[in-house]
């Protein structure tokens, strides 16, 4: 699929008779779970240059389409996780059924939210996307519209429809608007305040200690919430909480480049092989993350991680370059 759209898009940029792309999954159960980071572990055991190929034509594609000269209408319904977000939170018009369902769960794998993802979340208001970065936790379509991550939300009974009015030329703005059903407020509203206070620390330990001592109504929640993160890799929580909060001074091309720099890094680490041996080969929950406290992941060791690939860098080209090419 990442081949087939990394050639789609300049092709349609260039076709006076394509009017906008829609993008939707042909499963009716997911809009995508993500990449087989399986066959990427083995592919790296086997072929570490390919591996590190792989991450560079997914986060290329990401580009790709957030600088697509075209209106792209992506229609999800179900859950959407890993490269399924970067394949659908870029672009111009995002859509969501009933069944919408976002996460990033990579920190439970010994990895990091990719994809670009890192840009969004830290745009995020009262520190939400540190939350949901850090935790992997899902979300539906109400918290996902108030967030921005999504910009319309309308039943699935009507994505054929949809689809119909847009062969037609309908103008895409008109025919979404006229379809769109506020989801009224998100499960996290409540939450706000708490995970704003919690989430905003400067240390991944300093946010385990402040959920530690929530109290009130929001104490049971805050203390699953830390236990959920005393099972992820330490090294993927400070490297995702650097990522994330520095994000918030960069575009997203610049992110992405991170993103390849982090993922070229994990790839030669033990974490990344381990959490998908755990979590979805053997299946035990038992990951053995080196190191395997927050304590021993130091700032010299994520520093390391954060450092210049030099030649082997990703290098995206600008908006300008790209809208110059056009694609």
């Amino acid at each position: 699929m990442r081949t087939k759209l990394a050639e789609a898009f300049p092709k349609f940029a260039r076709d006076p008779q394509v009017y906008c792309c829609i993008i939707q999954s042909a499963s009716d159960r997911a809009f995508s779970a993500g990449g087989d980071v399986r066959e990427i572990v083995a592919m790296a055991r086997q072929d570490l240059p390919a591996a590190r190929q792989a991450f560079r034509e997914e986060y290329s594609l990401n580009w790709l389409h957030e600088c697509f000269s075209k209106p792209t209408v992506s229609l999800i319904d179900g859950a959407v996780m890993g490269s399924g977000v970067g394949i659908s939170l870029f672009g111009t018009h995002r859509v969501a059924g009933e069944r919408y369902r976002f996460a990033m769960p990579e920190t439970a794998i010994g990895l990091f939210p990719d994809v670009g993802v890192s840009w969004a979340l830290a745009r995020m208001p009262n520190s939400i996307g540190m939350y949901l970065g850090l935790t992997g936790r899902t979300i539906g379509a109400a918290d996902a519209y108030a967030l921005g991550l999504l910009t319309h939300c309308i039943p699935a009974a009507r994505f054929d429809e949809i689809r119909q009015a847009l062969a037609d030329t309908w103008p895409v703005d008109t025919v979404l608007d006229d379809r769109h059903v506020d989801p009224g407020p998100g499960e996290l509203a409540p939450l706000e305040t708490t995970i704003a206070h919690c989430f905003s620390a400067p240390t991944v330990e300093e946010i385990i200690a402040r959920l530690q001592v929530v109290g009130g109504d929001h104490r049971a929640w805050a203390g699953e919430v830390a236990d959920e993160l005393a099972t992820r890799s330490p090294l993927s929580l400070k490297i995702t909480h650097r990522h994330i909060r520095d994000a918030a001074a960069l575009d997203l091309r610049q992110t992405l480049a991170i993103d390849y720099r982090l993922a070229c890094r994990f790839l030669e680490g033990a974490d990344f092989y381990e959490g998908v041996r755990a979590v979805l080969i053997d299946k035990d929950g038992r990951a053995r993350w080196n190191p395997h406290r927050l304590e021993d992941v130091s700032d010299v060791m994520v520093d390391d991680y954060f450092a210049s690939l030099g030649e082997s860098e990703l290098i995206l080209l600008t908006r300008q370059q790209m809208q110059a090419a056009r694609v």
